[in-house]
């Protein structure tokens, strides 16, 4: 079994359809330049509002990953 050494950063993602989807597109955009992604953990959700309505999902989140 080997030792594994990891890192996180701290990312915000944005969605007008949902949590899921703000979580997912941070990922995404995310594993474009970090490799070897393994885990995340939400830490804040917010939203922002226009007309009485949710217009945006907010989702701010800690992401890890192993160092090579």
């Amino acid at each position: 079994m080997s030792q594994h050494v990891y890192k996180q950063v701290e990312l915000t993602g944005s969605s007008e359809t949902s949590i899921e989807d703000a979580v997912q597109r941070a990922i995404s955009k995310a594993s474009e330049s970090i490799h070897n992604l393994r885990w995340f953990e939400i830490t804040n959700t917010r939203g922002h509002i226009e007309n009485g309505r949710v217009a945006h999902w907010q989702v701010t989140m800690k992401v890890g990953f192993t160092l090579e």
